[in-house]
């Protein structure tokens, strides 16, 4: 029997959920007792899908190792071991479990996931396709639902997270960043194509504890009509490949339309101020700059920050997903037959390579929205939300201030801005001079002396004019000439955020 045909456990009985929740939290099955019973290497194995280590580590009596193999690593588990832990018989008249022979197995992954304030949550998925869990069974089946992974809390961490009226939860899986929206939208709407992907949302918010959400079938932006939101989430099929073989992952439009549609239509949806946020995958197309393909996507009334993560050539973008769906594992004639398949699709359509990232939008009444597309491959300090706010915040502020308004306001470094001179051992002056900050982005951007010392001196007491005529006038430059070259190396920094408003 598939993972897709499986029955799911009843989402109707609260009351089932609210046991189930109250036992799992009394055994410490949550994220924080995992790691101590686990350590640390097994941990984290289970998020490469390898079980062995947990399994060891589970070999002894007690609750919590019973929990763990019955949940989380699929083991069967003898009735009499759990008897005094579960209320088994409501779980397996419920769904949750299933008996044969006296051995009790559970029909879905259950993963302690910890909240960002420390909340004890569980995530909800099918058998095998749960990251920790024991990992591939039943992905090639059409239909299955995943559980957490490395993209939706990508997704959960960049997410803006301000108190609002309304959120989107855009093909929601197994509800992951619906469970995070209930934390601070009063009201939750997702949807999902999958109507399975819905129960599974349904079970993942009453087994956390989270308010229900507004649960509706279908595609894209089709289930909320003309409905607006203040904000808007999604973590979509967004794999381009040659048709859509798995819902799961596979968007079924060509190239990456979906995405493209996503992205477009969000406008429509959001109210005014209301963030969108989105992962995805696009193309390099041969003869087209990623950079420009991006910024047509961006609706007309929306202010924009598009961030690439990461880049893949065409060979290797296939193999990657021909292995997520275990097609390696397969015949070696069908395999290949796949793989000419992707790369046919890739050749017909001229790209080169797919870049994978996050696209966020902000809705805006500016007469000239800003849309800043950029690479940054390098480490960065999640959670992002208040990084993209405070972003956002900044892009305003700059659209708000010509080069006189600049001149006349007054700065801050922002905390935890180091600076780097880097140059040949001995020498008099170093080659350049690079500000670094070790939080949020984690930026890096080189400038000129004029820059380093301006940002060194920026406390909020001086406007930028006035530091840059003291500057002048250490350096022996004409100050008119300093103030005019100036500003456009400030309007970096502040955007980029060495610089902060001293009025923020």
């Amino acid at each position: 029997m598939s993972n897709a045909s499986l029955p799911l456990p009843s989402s109707e009985r609260a009351d089932v959920a609210a046991a189930l929740r109250d036992a799992l939290l009394a055994a410490d099955f949550t994220a924080d007792g995992l790691l101590e019973l686990l350590g640390a290497p097994a941990y984290t194995a289970l998020a490469r899908s390898e079980t062995v280590p947990a399994l060891r580590a589970t070999r002894g009596d007690g609750a919590l190792p019973a929990l763990v193999r019955l949940f989380l690593l699929q083991e069967s588990v003898p009735h009499a071991r759990v008897a005094d832990v579960l209320p088994v018989d409501v779980l397996l008249e419920s769904g949750w479990l299933a008996e044969r022979d006296g051995e009790l197995r559970a029909t879905v992954d259950v993963r302690p996931y910890g909240g960002p304030s420390g909340e004890d949550w569980f995530i909800v998925s099918d058998l095998g396709c749960a990251v920790g869990g024991a990992g591939g069974i039943g992905k090639h089946e059409e239909g299955v639902v995943l559980g957490v992974g490395g993209a939706s809390t990508t997704l959960a961490g960049v997410t803006v997270r301000l108190p609002v009226a309304s959120a989107l939860d855009l093909g929601t899986g197994s509800g992951i960043q619906a469970l995070h929206a209930a934390q601070h939208a009063t009201r939750v709407t997702a949807t999902d194509l999958n109507p399975r992907a819905l129960r599974f949302t349904r079970l993942t918010l009453a087994l956390s504890g989270a308010p229900e959400a507004d649960l509706r079938e279908g595609s894209l932006f089709e289930p909320v009509a003309d409905e607006t939101y203040d904000l808007i989430v999604s973590n979509p099929p967004f794999v381009i490949s040659p048709g859509a073989r798995l819902t799961y992952r596979d968007g079924g439009m060509g190239g990456d339309d979906l995405c493209r549609s996503l992205v477009q239509e969000a406008g429509e949806h959001l109210n005014e101020g209301g963030y969108a946020h989105f992962l995805a995958n696009w193309q390099h197309v041969e003869g087209e700059e990623w950079q420009d393909r991006l910024r047509s996507w961006v609706p007309r009334d929306c202010d924009a920050w598009i961030v690439q993560r990461e880049v893949q050539d065409i060979t290797q973008y296939a193999e990657l997903w021909l292995r997520d769906a275990g097609d390696h594992r397969t015949d070696s004639a069908e395999y290949a037959a796949r793989y000419d398949a992707w790369l046919d699709e890739f050749e017909a359509r001229g790209t080169r390579a797919v870049g994978f990232g996050w696209i966020t939008l902000r809705k805006t009444a500016a007469a000239e929205p800003s849309v800043t597309v950029e690479e940054w491959p390098h480490p960065v300090e999640q959670p992002l939300g208040e990084t993209a706010r405070e972003f956002f915040e900044r892009q305003e502020y700059l659209r708000a201030h010509d080069d006189a308004a600049l001149l006349a306001a007054h700065f801050k470094l922002a905390d935890e801005v180091v600076q780097e001179q880097v140059g040949l051992p001995g020498a008099e002056d170093p080659e350049h001079v690079v500000l670094r900050q070790n939080r949020g982005m984690r930026r890096a951007t080189k400038v000129d002396t004029v820059g380093a010392g301006f940002a060194g001196v920026c406390d909020g007491s001086l406007s930028a004019g006035r530091i840059l005529d003291a500057i002048a006038q250490l350096v022996g430059e004409d100050p008119v000439l300093l103030r005019d070259r100036t500003p456009a190396q400030i309007r970096l920094l502040v955007q980029q955020g060495f610089l902060l408003p001293a009025s923020a």
